[in-house]
């Protein structure tokens, strides 16, 4: 398993949010801070959700610690499922400070807001 997943929830249809792009990111090599909130990404890898959807092979199974980022491409689901998105894409920066615990950042989408956390 990948060392972070994720889970996109679509709470305005109640149900999982299937073939949403997802990308996994670092701050690029040049260019950024130490807290990655500077600079460019560089992407680490893509997938995008199965029909429950979760991305679980997103990235290698381990990863040193440091910022990165969760890149969630919302108006290509958004277009699929027929609504009008107000947030094109959705960036979620977070923090791995523990090397040896598993990374689930769940995503909860509407057309008008969503909602991240630590998930388990």
């Amino acid at each position: 398993m990948s060392h972070v997943t994720t889970h996109v929830l679509d709470t305005a249809r109640g149900r999982p949010a299937a073939g949403v792009p997802v990308r996994l990111e670092r701050p690029a090599s040049h260019g950024a801070g130490a807290d990655g909130r500077t600079g460019g990404w560089t992407a680490i890898a893509s997938t995008a959700t199965d029909d429950d959807g979760r991305a679980g092979a997103l990235g290698p199974e381990r990863l040193a610690a440091g910022p990165y980022r969760l890149v969630f491409d919302t108006a290509h689901y958004f277009a699929r499922t027929g609504q009008q998105g107000l947030y094109p894409e959705v960036p979620v920066v977070f923090e791995l400070a523990d090397e040896d615990t598993h990374y689930h950042v769940p995503l909860l989408l509407s057309p008008h807001s969503y909602t991240t956390y630590r998930g388990s």
